[in-house]
């Protein structure tokens, strides 16, 4: 089983049941959730819109190899009714999953960057991860996020 800590967000819709919806999808589709931090608002990042996000982490232990927990998150985002990830940019979405880290995993693909890389540049998902994880040591750096 491998531990992997995945970043949700949403700023569409009821915010907190589109979390809520997602936590529930990812324990009956990817594994066991074991932690869930706070939600967290945040202005969006990287784009302009009217809608204020709603962003969490959750730590699930899986049994899910890298691609295919990829292939299962973008399976739940198109039936919570996300349309297909844009290439360029960022838009409003019902939810967004985002592998953060899989157990000390560094992978470099172009579908595929784990851990990803703006854990550090985006305090809607360090925040959340520092609460549930305030030891966890970023597998690149092998120094403690916290102090990062």
């Amino acid at each position: 089983m491998s531990l992997v800590y995945l970043g949700l967000g949403t700023n569409l819709g009821d915010k907190p049941v589109n979390l809520n919806d997602a936590v529930k999808a990812l324990s009956s589709e990817v594994g066991n959730v074991l932690k869930v931090s706070a939600f967290y608002a945040s202005s969006p990042w990287g784009f302009e819109s009217n809608h204020e996000f709603l962003n969490a982490v959750v730590l699930v232990e899986t049994d899910l190899m890298p691609f295919a927990l990829l292939d299962k998150t973008q399976e739940i985002e198109r039936n919570m009714g996300r349309n297909a990830k844009t290439t360029f940019g960022y838009e409003d979405r019902t939810i967004d999953i985002d592998i953060l880290l899989y157990n000390s995993l560094v992978m470099d693909q172009p579908t595929l960057k784990i851990p990803h890389p703006l854990i550090l540049k985006r305090d809607f998902v360090l925040l959340p991860l520092l609460e549930i994880a305030p030891e966890l040591v970023d597998p690149v750096s092998n120094k403690k996020f916290r102090l990062l």
